[in-house]
This record gives structure tokens, C-alpha cells and sequence, in this order.
């Protein structure tokens, strides 16, 4: 079973825009948390490690 988290940064205002992240076999998982039947982007360990830096430094 895959648990996903919601992040912690994700629409505290009430907005709906939210994401969730799980670690899966070999990478990382990412979906939206509204429509969490839609499917996922699946990223390498390194290409997450490397969008949460970017998206860090703005």
C-alpha cells in the first residue's frame, strides 16, 4: 500500500491547491490532492531532490 502525504506548505488558506507526495519503489510519487484518482507523476529521487531545490530558491 502506498501512503501519501499532503505537504505541509500546500493551501492552508482553504484555496484547494494542494499536493501530495509518497515514496515509492525506486522513486517519488506526486499528485494533486482534489483529483487523487487522476494518476501521478512518479520522479527519481534525484529529479524530486532537485524540484524541491529549485522551488525553494524561488
Amino acid at each position: 500500500m502506498t501512503t501519501w502525504r499532503k505537504s505541509s506548505y500546500s493551501g492552508q488558506g482553504g484555496t484547494g491547491e494542494c499536493i501530495e507526495v509518497a515514496r515509492l519503489p525506486e522513486a517519488i510519487g506526486i499528485r494533486d490532492s482534489r483529483d487523487s484518482g487522476g494518476g501521478h507523476l512518479r520522479l527519481s529521487r534525484s529529479a524530486f531532490a532537485a524540484l524541491v531545490g529549485r522551488l525553494k530558491r524561488g
